[in-house]
C-alpha cells in the first residue's frame, strides 16, 4: 500500500476546489484519528444532527441552522423563533427541566415558511420531549425527523409531615387528621418516582331532627370522597375517583396544605314545633371539598322542620297534621363526580309515629313505615387507604314514636348506617344517638317518649393523605 504525507493540499488556482478521488471511491478514517472543521460544511449530513449549545434557554430562543437548544421553561413559556428555511436547515430543541408540559414552547416559522405545511406556530407541550426538525421544500417546509419522550430522569419521591398521626405502609406514608392542620410538603418528588397524593376527605355529619309534635329525620352523612393511583397495593372504596372523573390524586407541590375537617351538625332542640337538625361543616384537602350532612328533619309543617341537602341528605320527619310526604334531603350536594353521598329516606305518611332514615355514602336512607319501624340510616363506605378496612359516613337513624307516649305502636327506631350513623331514639329519654366522632357519620333524630327529646350531634369528620415515599 503506497503512503503520502503532506501538510497541506491547495488547489491550483484562487478560490479552486480540490477533489480527492472519484464517484464510488471509499476513504477510510482510521479510529483515533481527529477531523477538525473550521469552517462551513457542507454534504456532510448536516441534515441529521446539529451542534448543541449546552446553555439553557430561559428567555426567547432566535435559533440557528445546524443547532440544538435546551430550552428551560421552569419560569414560564418560551418561544423558539427558527431561521429562514432553506433546504437541509435543521434545528433541535429538548425539554431542559422536564416542564414543557406546564409551560409550553412555541416554535415560530420565519415569515411565511411552513412546519408540516402549515404557516401557523407549533407547540411543544409534552414532558421531557426532544425533537429535531430539518427544513425540506417551499410545500411542508419544516418536518420532524425525530420525537422523543424518553428522557432519563431520577426517580424522586414525595417527603411530607403533619397531621395528627403518621405512619408508614410498605412504600407508602399516611397522615391522618382528625383535626384542623397543614400538610407540609417539603418535596414533590416527579413522575419517576412519584408525586402524586392520594386522599380520603369526609365531611362533618349532620345534626339529627328533634322529636315532639314530630319524630325526627336521621341526619345524613358527610360527603366522602376519595382517590387511588392506578396500581396503588390497597382496596378502596366503590367511590373511588378514576383518571375518567379528572380526579386522579392530587399532583404535589412544595408547600403547605390547609386541612379542614369538619364538625358534626348540631342536633334539632324544638318540641313544639320540632326542629330540623343544622348541617355538618365541610372537610377541605387543596382542590377537595366534601359536604356536611344534611340535617335530619323535624315538623315539616313548620319552619325550620324541613329536612335539608349536603353531602347525604337529612330523613324526613313525620308530619301529624298531613299526610303528604314530605320530600327528604338530597344527597351529592353539591354534585361531584363520583357522588359524594345518597339523599335520605321520607318519613312515615299515614301516622306520626316513623320517620326516615339519613342518606349515606354508598346508599340512601330508608323511608319509614307504619305502623314501624323507622328508617335506618344509609350504609356507610368501606377503604383501606390508612392500611386496614376503616368504614366511614353513615347515615343517621330515624326516630320512632314509643307505644307508651300514646299512639300506636312502633317496631322502633332507625339503626344507624354502618359508618358512624346513630341510631333514632325510641325508648326514653328519646335523645337520638351522635354520630361517631371522626367518622362523618349522621346523627339519630329524637322520639316523642317524655320532655327531652333532642336530635343527636353529628359525627366530626376526617382527612387522610397517603403517597409513595420511597
Amino acid at each position: 500500500m503506497s503512503e503520502v504525507k503532506v501538510n497541506k493540499i491547495s488547489p491550483r488556482t484562487a478560490c479552486g476546489t480540490v477533489t480527492l478521488g472519484d464517484s464510488g471511491d471509499t476513504f477510510t478514517i482510521p479510529s483515533g484519528a481527529t477531523i477538525t472543521n473550521n469552517g462551513t460544511q457542507t454534504g456532510f449530513g448536516r441534515t441529521g444532527t446539529v451542534d448543541w449549545d449546552t446553555t439553557p434557554k430561559t428567555g426567547t430562543v432566535t435559533a440557528a441552522t445546524g443547532t440544538g437548544y435546551f430550552v428551560n421553561t421552569t419560569a414560564g413559556g418560551i418561544t423558539v423563533n427558527l431561521p429562514a428555511g432553506a433546504a437541509g436547515s435543521i434545528v433541535s430543541l429538548a425539554d431542559y427541566a422536564n416542564t414543557w408540559n406546564t409551560n409550553n414552547v412555541t416554535v415560530a416559522p420565519n415569515g411565511a415558511d411552513k412546519i408540516s405545511g402549515d404557516t401557523d406556530d407549533a407547540v411543544l407541550s409534552t414532558q421531557g420531549q426532544s425533537v429535531t426538525i430539518v427544513y425540506v421544500d417551499g410545500t411542508q417546509g419544516w418536518l420532524t425527523t425525530a420525537d422523543s419522550t424518553e428522557n432519563i430522569v431520577a426517580r424522586q419521591f414525595m417527603a411530607a409531615t403533619g397531621g395528627d398521626s403518621t405512619c408508614t405502609c410498605g412504600n407508602y406514608k399516611i397522615h391522618t387528621f382528625l383535626g384542623p392542620g397543614t400538610l407540609c410538603v417539603s418535596a414533590a418528588g416527579n413522575p419517576a418516582g412519584n408525586d402524586k397524593m392520594d386522599f380520603l376527605v369526609v365531611g362533618g355529619g349532620g345534626g339529627g331532627g328533634s322529636g315532639g309534635n314530630s319524630m325526627g329525620g336521621g341526619a345524613g352523612a358527610g360527603g366522602f370522597r376519595e382517590s387511588k393511583q392506578p396500581g396503588a397495593p390497597w382496596t378502596a372504596s366503590p367511590l373511588v375517583a378514576t383518571p375518567e372523573c379528572g380526579t386522579n390524586g392530587i399532583t404535589a407541590a412544595v408547600q403547605g396544605y390547609p386541612i379542614v375537617v369538619g364538625g358534626g351538625g348540631a342536633g334539632g332542640t324544638g318540641a313544639s314545633p320540632a326542629t330540623a337538625g343544622i348541617i355538618g361543616s365541610n372537610s377541605t384537602f387543596s382542590t377537595i371539598t366534601s359536604t356536611g350532612g344534611g340535617g335530619g328533619g323535624g315538623y315539616p309543617g313548620a319552619a325550620p322542620g324541613g329536612p335539608t341537602s349536603g353531602g347525604s341528605g337529612g330523613g324526613n320527619g313525620t308530619d301529624p297534621g298531613s299526610p303528604t310526604v314530605v320530600p327528604a334531603g338530597a344527597g351529592d350536594t353539591p354534585s361531584v363526580s363520583p357522588p359524594q353521598g345518597n339523599p335520605g329516606g321520607i318519613a312515615s305518611p299515614s301516622a306520626n309515629d316513623a320517620a326516615g332514615g339519613g342518606g349515606g355514602a354508598l346508599t340512601a336512607g330508608t323511608a319509614g313505615v307504619h305502623p314501624g319501624p323507622a328508617g335506618p340510616g344509609g350504609n356507610g363506605a368501606t377503604t383501606c387507604i390508612s392500611g386496614s378496612p376503616l368504614t366511614k359516613a353513615g347515615g343517621g337513624g330515624g326516630g320512632a314514636k314509643f307505644p307508651a307516649a300514646g299512639g300506636p305502636g312502633c317496631g322502633g327506631a332507625g339503626t344507624g348506617g354502618p359508618g358512624g350513623g346513630g341510631n333514632g331514639a325510641y325508648a326514653a329519654p328519646g335523645v337520638g344517638s351522635v354520630g361517631t366522632i371522626n367518622s362523618g357519620g349522621g346523627a339519630g333524630g329524637g322520639s316523642y317518649p317524655d320532655s327531652c327529646m333532642s336530635g343527636g350531634l353529628g359525627g366530626s369528620g376526617i382527612v387522610i393523605i397517603r403517597y409513595k415515599f420511597q
